[in-house]
């Protein structure tokens, strides 16, 4: 009996090694990966047709405090979209809540909710295979990663440095995807490349 727990924790750990393994990851320095994905305005956004701009990808969750926070009252996060999409950034907010999950968007819904928050976000990418989110190992709302123009990731993990739901603390609060396209446009390296990114999980199926 003894033998057999432990051939099927060996087996569940096995499949849980596979599982990660199955997950591309985003180091920093090295190129992004490439993806394909369907935006809530009904088109189609292939990321290296992005090559040679700064893109910005945002996990969403409509649902998530965390994201509430940034969106609502102060609009902090359409603040920053409007500053770089002004200076050529591209910037995809990438909704990957399964159906039925937290934060699942049908197009016509996730158009109406663009519309709703003001985003200032180039596209909404609906994700709810999590295609998209595995590819960079995305884990929470908001997760944030910030690609050069080479197509290589520059920053991964938190928006600022307050991992809480509170808006006062956004005005105290080192912004870290600002300070790394500051930074990189203008030609300085990222002081900051990777942090631990912290709000609601990605609502995987």
């Amino acid at each position: 009996m003894k033998n057999l727990r432990i051939k099927y924790i060996y087996a569940g750990l096995l499949c849980l090694g596979l599982a990660a393994g199955a997950r591309a990851e985003a180091p920093i320095g090295q190129p992004a990966p490439d993806f394909t994905g369907k935006g809530s305005d009904g088109m189609t956004y292939h990321l290296a047709d992005y090559r040679g701009k700064f893109v910005v990808l945002e996990w969403y969750n409509k649902g998530c405090p965390f994201i509430q926070k940034h969106y609502e009252g102060v609009h902090n996060m359409q603040n920053l979209q409007d500053k770089y999409v002004k200076k050529g950034v591209v910037w995809f907010e990438v909704a990957s809540s399964a159906q039925g999950r937290e934060g699942y968007m049908t197009a016509p819904e996730a158009e109406a909710n663009r519309k709703k928050v003001g985003t200032n976000a180039t596209a909404t990418l609906l994700d709810p295979d999590a295609d998209i989110a595995r590819l960079y190992s995305a884990k929470t709302t908001p997760h944030m990663f910030v690609i050069d123009p080479k197509g290589n990731v520059i920053y991964e993990g938190a928006i600022d440095d307050h991992n809480s739901t509170d808006q006062e603390d956004i005005p105290r609060s080192k912004n870290y995807v600002a300070a790394a396209l500051d930074e990189a446009m203008a030609g300085k390296p990222v002081s900051t490349p990777q942090t631990r990114s912290y709000g609601c999980s990605v609502k995987y199926k």
